[in-house]
């Protein structure tokens, strides 16, 4: 028994000590890295030097192979980099708010990201370890440990300076954000049509969002777009007009569209194959909504409603009165009550607080204190790029609400309600309107354990990785009777092969193990 467990034991740690060549892998790392697909053989003649970054082949060296990369991947590489370096700077400037929405991502991630940097430089150890002892200049050796070093600690260090509004205390999280549907419910219907916002309505929203245009005989209706071409048939009934303004149709030509077709075959948000037959029929029969029919479903539903409100284009009749008609529709055609209304339009404000003082004022943009007290201004609403917390709770101070538009995402809801935003204004409030909760929401309990448990484990996992190199580089080195050693600062084909032979003598039940040297191997 005794033997038997010696023998295992023996086994194991020359497994520990054996290298292994891995040659089919190599060869196909080689083939892709520098096209050189001949199968690797051993010969004892001397690899060149490097030629490329290690970066960009960190698989190739783990093996402790040479590369030897092609012309053309040269250029290739060259090529790429340039193209990144143009595309990034491009994208930087036409996506401006896309890169503060991934820096706001970081935020309600922030807390995991940094268990998965730390999973990642601890298994970043291994090939470390690898390179590090088997190196024999010691100024190349320190560098790397220090780099590696640097560059951990840092990162274990990062929570000290992490903020993520979803990591509060409980009883400090306010409740959700109301929800305000963006030109109704746009994934499930034609957008700003009866159905959208009926839908919407359905779906639990508090509020409904939408775009208004005055038409040529004075009828306001919701239009986003400055054209009808996107939305409706006008191609078909007008062909002659597609690019006439939306505003320079009378109310009888708009009735006569149809502005739910559109939905089904350019399918915007990829749902219209959720909906089923009926609704289907419906929602490619809708036709342009007036501002009295939006208005009439908000007050019997008891809904809050904000809208943009466009001015008419040169020549039209409403240019210079489009405020006062669109005033004259709110009070004496529709049964909304004026409280319901949000009134985001920042065009002759002073005359629309004498006419209806009744009506909210909402102002679009970020003001002084003093300037929005002074415009009586009770709600900002905001792009939800501009989301900051001491910016809500300044607001809130001064008894003024924040509203952030458009946030569909359940992390970026998430997010804004952690931050304290008392509405958003979304395309998807079918979706929202069933988060209970905050996503990644945890107490900083929670999450101080969790970062002193990663950067503890880490730190033990690294600990164990350079220990047992350490030891197998010893080992090695006294079993092959020489030290290992690399060339030109880059790995040289050296590889040792420990090879084990058990041979177990039946006669006196004694075991032989026979160790061979290792072998070098050139490439």
């Amino acid at each position: 028994m005794a033997s038997t467990l010696s023998r295992r034991l023996r086994a194991l740690r020359a497994q520990l000590l054996r290298r292994y060549e891995h040659r089919r892998f190599v060869s196909c790392l080689s083939g892709l890295y520098g096209c050189q697909w001949r199968r690797l053989e051993r010969s004892g003649a001397q690899p060149g030097g490097c030629c490329c970054n290690k970066l960009l082949a960190v698989c190739l060296l783990s093996e402790g192979q040479k590369l030897h990369l092609h012309w053309s991947h040269k250029i290739g590489i060259l090529v790429s980099l340039t193209f990144s370096v143009a595309a990034t700077a491009v994208l930087s400037d036409l996506w401006s708010k896309e890169w503060r929405t991934l820096l706001l991502s970081f935020q309600v991630t922030a807390p995991y990201l940094h268990v998965g940097g730390v999973l990642t430089l601890t298994s970043l150890a291994w090939p470390v370890a690898l390179h590090f002892f088997r190196m024999n200049s010691r100024v190349r050796r320190g560098l790397i440990l220090v780099v590696y070093l640097s560059v951990l600690s840092a990162l274990y260090l990062v929570p000290l300076g992490l903020y993520s509004p979803c990591i509060k205390e409980g009883g400090t999280l306010g409740p959700a954000p109301a929800l305000i549907s963006h030109r109704g419910a746009p994934m499930l219907a034609p957008e700003n049509t009866l159905m959208s916002f009926e839908k919407a309505v359905e779906a639990g929203s508090d509020g409904l969002e939408t775009d208004v245009t005055i038409s040529f005989d004075g009828v306001p209706f919701l239009m986003h777009d400055h054209t009808l071409r996107r939305t409706t048939n006008v191609h078909q009934v007008f062909p002659n007009r597609t690019d006439t303004p939306a505003a320079m149709f009378t109310w009888t030509e708009l009735e006569s569209l149809n502005a739910g077709a559109w939905f089904l075959s350019h399918n915007p948000f990829g749902t219209a194959g959720s909906l089923g037959a009926e609704e289907r029929r419906r929602a490619g029969n809708q036709s342009v909504c007036s501002m009295q029919v939006f208005l009439q479903l908000a007050a019997r539903t008891h809904k809050l409603v904000i809208f943009d409100l466009y001015r008419p284009p040169r020549g039209h009749p409403y240019r210079d009165t489009w405020i006062q008609r669109t005033l004259d529709v709110i009070q004496n055609e529709s049964s909304i009550q004026s409280s319901q209304v949000l009134w985001l339009p920042s065009d002759l404000r002073s005359l629309v607080r004498e006419i209806d003082p009744g009506l909210r004022q909402t102002s679009g943009s970020r003001l002084p204190l003093e300037e929005l007290h002074s415009q009586h201004i009770v709600k900002v609403n905001l792009h939800y790029s501009s989301m900051s917390m001491e910016l809500i709770r300044e607001y809130a101070a001064a008894n003024i609400t924040t509203n952030l538009y458009v946030i569909s995402q359940p992390w970026l809801h998430s997010l804004a309600w952690c931050t304290g935003a008392h509405s958003v204004t979304t395309n998807a409030p079918q979706l929202l309107s069933t988060v209970t909760a905050p996503l990644f929401l945890m107490s900083p309990r929670e999450y101080n354990l969790m970062w002193i448990l990663t950067d503890l484990v880490s730190f033990l996992l690294i600990l164990v990785i350079l220990f047992f190199h350490w030891w197998r580089e010893r080992r090695l080195a006294f079993c092959s009777g020489g030290k290992i050693t690399m060339d030109n600062g880059t790995y040289s084909k050296f590889k040792t092969e420990m090879s084990d032979i058990w041979s177990v003598s039946s006669a006196n039940s004694q075991t032989v193990t026979t160790l061979n040297p290792a072998a070098v191997t050139e490439h």
